[in-house]
């Protein structure tokens, strides 16, 4: 109704920590940069073989949701419009979006490319407003000068402010104080806290707990006995208290990439076809990050949707394709043995800063390998991305499709 909204709340001015969060990023990015698609449900991803990637809210009326497969969305909204993800673009806007975060505070936490915690404390004389302030005219920045629209969570820690940018999206500005924390989280169910997923929630439900509410009566001691640490850890978020600081620097868990198949794959050369170029991605995504990870996961999706994950820790980190694709196609190869597979994926994990990993004494032959790749990468960025590639990525390249 573009009717300017009124925010008023006891504790405004007290409240510093807020969660920012993307509206359906990948869409709203596509619906901005194509008018023609502003009134049309859309969805991001791969063709009917893929997922779906994001949802704008007009596609989200029809139930269709991200990771949802792309037949299905079809089936929900026949007419629904499927475009495919420009990653680059969308890193490009991230980037635009997280420099204006920290234009307000270096506190910056990114949790993926469209979302971040942020710390505003002791911020007020720097912008000469209380944070909220700050935030409501950076929400109007943002959609000024980017076109998307962000909803900012604003409370007293991480999980507070995590459940509030939820609460009324999109374009959405939510505030949870500290004395309504514990009779608003009495209403909700425990699977509102974040970690208790569906094994968490029918082990909790086992004990009698389905509610927040249930685990504000539990006794602490009991839950500790039955649960653990993660016991403890859900009687504090239950009452509301969160310790966890905003860390800029540890934020970023992993690098991955993956691919959908046009068909099934089950021969090993095929299946190590495809795992070449998500190789070099992601080994050029950590590259560029900085970082480089002490573990290498493979994931592949069998054609019931099952998916299978093998994990191997290195002894030394790596950011480069070379031991992405050794180490990947050693796991690929216990996997290939004759079932179809409709999904391959690779990643890097634990990762650690890349200065440390390359003054490792055992990496030697990380090193070598790492230096060849930053001369390709030198290469591309002058020349463009064909200006270099190895003799199996010119066998895959046309036949398979990045998601």
């Amino acid at each position: 109704c573009k009717s300017p909204r009124l925010l008023r709340h006891a504790a405004l001015d007290d409240l510093s920590i807020a969660h920012v969060d993307c509206d359906a990023f990948y869409a709203t990015i596509e619906k901005r940069d194509n008018p023609d698609l502003k009134d049309k449900p859309v969805a991001v991803g791969g063709s009917t073989r893929g997922v779906v990637a994001a949802a704008c809210y007009v596609a989200r009326t029809y139930g269709i949701r991200s990771a949802m497969p792309m037949f299905e969305a079809k089936r929900r909204c026949p007419h629904l419009v499927v475009v495919k993800p420009d990653m680059a673009k969308y890193v490009a806007v991230g980037r635009d979006i997280r420099q204006m975060m920290l234009d307000l505070t270096p506190q910056v936490e990114p949790l993926s490319i469209d979302e971040a915690f942020l710390d505003l404390t002791g911020t007020e004389r720097l912008h000469g407003m209380s944070p909220a302030k700050v935030l409501a005219r950076f929400a109007r920045e943002v959609e000024r000068d980017l076109g998307i629209t962000i909803s900012v969570g604003l409370s007293a820690n991480k999980f507070l402010a995590k459940i509030a940018s939820d609460l009324d999206k999109p374009r959405g500005f939510s505030v949870i104080g500290r004395e309504e924390a514990v009779p608003f989280l009495a209403r909700q169910p425990v699977g509102l806290i974040w970690g208790v997923g569906k094994a968490m929630q029918a082990r909790l439900a086992g004990e009698g707990i389905r509610t927040i509410a249930d685990l504000q009566k539990a006794d602490r001691t009991d839950l500790a006995r039955r649960f653990g640490a993660t016991g403890l850890r859900l009687h504090a978020l239950a009452h509301g208290r969160d310790e966890r600081r905003v860390d800029p620097d540890g934020a970023r868990k992993s690098v991955s990439a993956e691919t959908t198949f046009n068909d099934d794959l089950s021969r090993l050369d095929d299946l190590e076809d495809r795992l070449a170029p998500l190789c070099e991605r992601v080994a050029r995504q950590a590259r560029t990050a900085g970082v480089a990870g002490r573990v290498v996961t493979l994931k592949l999706r069998a054609t019931d949707f099952r998916i299978v994950t093998r994990r191997r820790t290195l002894p030394v980190a790596t950011q480069t394709a070379h031991t992405l694709f050794k180490v990947g196609r050693e796991l690929l190869a216990r996997e290939a043995t004759g079932q179809p597979w409709r999904l391959i994926g690779v990643g890097i994990a634990d990762l650690v800063d890349a200065a440390e990993a390359g003054a490792d004494f055992f990496a030697e032959d990380e090193r070598r390998a790492l230096a060849s790749e930053r001369s390709v990468d030198a290469l591309r960025d002058r020349f463009g991305p064909g200006a270099v590639t190895s003799g199996r990525l010119l066998r895959a390249r046309g036949t398979y499709r990045e998601e």
